[in-house]
């Protein structure tokens, strides 16, 4: 049985009065809990945990199949879900259960049949979220018996194959998914290699934006063949547009963007990282007249140009991302500081913008430190600790901060400093990363000591990200004595970003 069970309840002493009044000692075990009480319990474990508690005993076995726990399901198993051996046991789960309780489900390309469709647009009425994953498929099942879909949907998520062409299925919902609101197509962008061969337009856009004109979010991830006329297509339909993300799409220029601002009046989160945009197209955007508040640009090669004349234009600026920018240099900060408006920014991301001095960053920082609740200067050599520890003081309200390279250092980062500086100064703090290279860390025999303060003053602290080595250890070994298990990781498992300050940031986790 799992370690959550390895507390005493089994075996507990109760309290309780005889008809006389007199305390006396009773044995009780976990059995005799109310059926609440354990509902409440199972519904902390995973569904992994909880087909294995069903095993225990027939009234775990009830508890388990108690439809509340059911609810967010995902049949990924390489994604951390269940694995389902055969639609049949698939069939019985629907209609066991899942039922009414059911909102969100993953389905993997083998489970995704006409049959399976049918069952759930009949007997979970609720389901609201779903994500259908055709990144591995190879060929299709056949959908033309497929008549029925779910009608409730919010959230879409399809994953899209390298090589299998979706018509045939989406010709199908299309009359089916009118009411959707939030729209995610993620390609197969970690998967291309540098030399295509030929590129495939596996889904059609111009049929599915005329399907789905109620999206306030869209995000269209990794994909290789979505170019300016496919955000052309969105823009026209859906006046309700509120977040587009188009990341990693290398065929999106800006050639559509003045339209689509002049289309999307609700448009107030853009992110274009690591996309083709060009100089001349961004500039003819008429950025005062827009309502863009969030905007990514990182890994664009735009003008100095083309920056100063967005940044000193838009009106109201809370969410930045201008990292990986040869063109984006102190000619551009200065400019922003002095003719842009910078009052409502609330989150900074610069990463490997090596153009930048620390004396520019200093002035920028000096002056609107305070209202920042993100900060991300990592990959640049010359921002060192001493920078961070002069500007800590400003940063009261910093929810996440991202510093440091993995660049060798000639000089040594003084992190136990560090951290005190960070304890003393950012009470708030949420996430930090340290990405230094860990024979860069310098700390001293008393380090437990500067990792117990900041312990303690940061309370808030939900992820700490470092190197691997020994400083790494030694802060995880700290945080694992006093309970705080999943706080301290890895840089080669996880990293730190501002995107969790984006207004739709729950809107657009999708994997």
């Amino acid at each position: 049985m799992d370690s959550w069970l390895s507390v005493d309840v089994s075996t507990a002493n109760v309290l309780s009065r005889d008809s006389r009044g007199s305390v006396r000692g009773v044995k009780t075990t976990i059995e005799k809990m109310p059926d609440k009480v354990l509902l409440k319990i199972f519904s902390y474990l995973s569904h992994k945990q909880i087909c294995s508690m069903s095993r225990v005993c027939k009234k775990w076995r009830t508890i388990a199949y108690n439809t509340s726990l059911w609810s967010s399901v995902s049949l990924r198993p390489e994604i951390s879900g269940l694995h389902v051996t055969s639609l049949e046991f698939l069939l019985s789960l629907i209609s066991v259960r899942f039922g009414p309780s059911l909102r969100y489900i993953e389905l993997p390309i083998e489970l995704i049949t006409h049959t399976v469709l049918h069952e759930l647009a009949n007997r979970c009425p609720n389901l609201t979220h779903m994500l259908l994953d055709f990144s591995t498929a190879m060929q299709l099942h056949d959908f033309s018996e497929l008549q029925a879909f779910p009608t409730k949907l919010r959230y879409l998520c399809v994953c899209l194959s390298e090589v299998i062409f979706m018509e045939g299925f989406m010709r199908k919902i299309y009359n089916f998914i009118n009411g959707l609101e939030i729209l995610h197509l993620i390609g197969t962008y970690e998967k291309v290699e540098e030399e295509e061969e030929e590129i495939y337009e596996v889904i059609n856009v111009h049929k599915l934006k005329s399907a789905t004109p109620n999206l306030r979010v869209i995000n269209l991830y990794g994909i290789n063949f979505v170019d300016d006329s496919h955000i052309d297509a969105f823009s026209s339909n859906c006046i309700q547009l509120e977040c587009l993300a188009v990341n990693y799409c290398s065929k999106v220029t800006g050639s559509t963007m003045k339209t689509l601002f002049q289309r999307s009046k609700r448009l107030r989160c853009l992110l274009m990282n690591q996309t083709n945009l060009i100089s001349e197209y961004v500039m003819q955007v008429e950025w005062e007249k827009s309502s863009v508040q969030e905007l990514d640009i990182s890994g664009n090669d735009l003008s100095t140009e083309c920056l100063i004349d967005m940044l000193v234009r838009i009106p109201t600026l809370k969410f930045l991302s201008a990292g990986q920018m040869n063109g984006f240099n102190d000619a551009v900060l200065n400019a922003f500081m002095e003719q842009g408006n910078v009052r409502h920014l609330i989150a900074l991301n610069l990463d490997y913008s090596d153009n930048l001095s620390d004396e520019c960053l200093y002035k920028f920082l000096s002056r609107y430190g305070h209202q920042l609740q993100g900060l991300s200067l990592a990959g640049m050599p010359h921002i060192t600790d001493q920078l961070w520890n002069t500007v800590l003081p400003v940063l009261n309200n910093i929810i996440i901060m991202v510093m440091g390279t993995q660049e060798r250092l000639s000089g040594n980062v003084l992190v136990d400093q560090l951290m005190d500086g960070i304890a003393t100064n950012c009470p708030r703090l949420e996430r930090l990363e340290l990405k230094w290279d860990p024979d860069n860390l310098r700390f001293s025999d008393k380090s437990q000591k500067a990792i117990d303060i900041f312990r303690v003053k940061c309370l808030k602290l939900k992820c700490l990200v470092l190197s691997d080595g020994r400083y790494y250890e030694i802060v995880k070994a700290n945080f694992e004595r006093a309970d705080r298990l999943t706080v301290v990781r890895t840089t080669t498992c996880c990293s730190v970003s501002n995107y969790y300050l984006l207004q739709n940031y729950k809107d657009l986790i999708f994997n």
